[in-house]
Parts: structure tokens; sequence; C-alpha cells
């Protein structure tokens, strides 16, 4: 029975999967665009909203936050400096899921996920 269960596993552990998650907002930011599965995508849209909502915030406790989450140190303070122009008058949506052809090897549902 998995109700209420709102966390997506993605067939791993929880230290390979926060890895993952950290790992995918890192590059998603870094260039923008990535493509992954769907269920991977859909998995980092919240972490990704959460990350460019502290850099609008631009507090340092934000800044500290977002240093101990993403894993490159001038990425962070890039995104700082950018998602207040960017960013500044949209309340949320900052990504973009969309589906592509399936996976050849293994026929995994595909999607691409952008920063709009």
């Amino acid at each position: 029975m998995r109700h209420r269960c709102r966390v997506p596993q993605l067939g791993k552990p929880a230290d390979q999967r926060r890895a993952l998650l950290r790992a995918l907002t890192t590059e998603l930011i870094r260039n923008g665009r990535i493509t992954t599965t769907k269920a991977r995508a859909k998995a980092i849209r919240p972490e990704v909203d959460r990350m460019i909502t502290l850099a609008k915030d631009g507090s340092l406790a934000a800044r500290r936050k977002a240093l101990g989450y993403l894993y490159d140190k001038q990425l962070v303070h890039a995104l700082f400096e950018q998602v207040p122009d960017r960013y500044g008058d949209r309340a949320g949506g900052y990504t973009r899921v969309l589906r592509t052809v399936s996976r050849r090897g293994d026929n995994a549902e595909m999607a691409i996920i952008e920063l709009t």
C-alpha cells in the first residue's frame, strides 16, 4: 500500500537518490536544459524551484542553504546575481518538462527539462 507516499523513489536508496537529485539540479542550473527520464525530470522540478526561490530571496541564510545543496560554489554566486533580474516578477513555474521519444535501449520515457 503506497497511500500518502509522495517521494519518488527512482529505484535508488536514499543517499544515492539525494546525490542524483543534487547532481541533476546543479547541471540544470548550469546548462539551462538537460535530457533525462520523465520520472527524474518531475523529481528535480521542486528542487530547482526551491533553489531559484532561495536566489530570489538573496539573503545570507538563503545563500548558505544553496551552497549546502548545489555542488558548484561559482554557480551559486552566478545564480544569486542573475535570478532576481530574470525571475523577480514571477511567483513560480520556473521549469518546463517536455516529453520526447522513448529511449532506445529500455524504452524509458524521456523528457527535456529546461528553465523558462
